[in-house]
């Protein structure tokens, strides 16, 4: 096998914010190919952040983020469990791309555990009727409503939406960036909630 190379080494860690020796090791195991060597480290850190997950959660920080119009504010709070992390500029610029993110994307909720079951049936409703309207035959009307409530979830959670700066971001969701940065910081990273605030909006 080829030796793996100090420069894709370092290629990898920005690209990822593992630690050296992790992308070493899956550049290692990849044999040299950098998408495999991602796939690798991707996987190993949403295995270790499950592991986190039950770990307390002390510290953070409140970030807040205001549109260029300042038509927009956001406060969102990501918690963390030292307050070296939470001082730390990754971690920080994290949480700056979370609120400039629930600024765009207009998020209902955080996870979708947090969805009441009266919101959800009034969604169900509401689909369950449109079907009906477009008189969709008896037998696959519960298909698509069940399709329709997945993917308002998606436009709904935070979590399940894709980060508004795909490029930027490789068109990952909310949930899989925090998973980096909670294997990145080697620390459980949690959303904890967040407000956004329009002006002339009402809640």
């Amino acid at each position: 096998m080829s030796e793996i190379k100090a420069a894709d080494v370092k290629a990898l860690r920005e690209r990822t914010g593992a630690a050296m020796m992790d992308c070493k090791g899956a550049l290692a195991e990849a044999a040299g190919d950098m998408d495999k060597a991602i796939e690798i480290l991707r996987v190993k850190g949403q295995a270790s952040a499950a592991k986190r997950a039950g770990r307390s959660t002390g510290e953070g920080t409140v970030t807040s983020y205001i549109h260029a119009n300042g038509k927009i504010g956001v406060l969102v709070e990501i918690q963390c469990e030292t307050d070296f992390v939470a001082r730390n500029d990754d971690f920080q610029a994290f949480a700056r791309e979370i609120a400039l993110h629930i600024a765009a994307a207009a998020p209902r909720y955080v996870s979708a555990e947090e969805i009441a079951d009266a919101d959800i049936e009034a969604e169900r409703t509401v689909f369950e009727q449109k079907a009906a309207e477009e008189d969709k035959p008896e037998n696959v009307r519960e298909k698509i409503v069940e399709g329709q409530l997945a993917k308002w979830r998606k436009e709904v959670v935070l979590l399940d939406q894709v980060h508004v700066n795909a490029d930027k971001h490789d068109g990952k969701t909310i949930e899989e960036l925090r998973a980096e940065a909670a294997a990145s910081t080697g620390e459980n990273v949690v959303i904890a909630r967040f407000a956004r605030f329009v002006v002339g909006e009402e809640d």
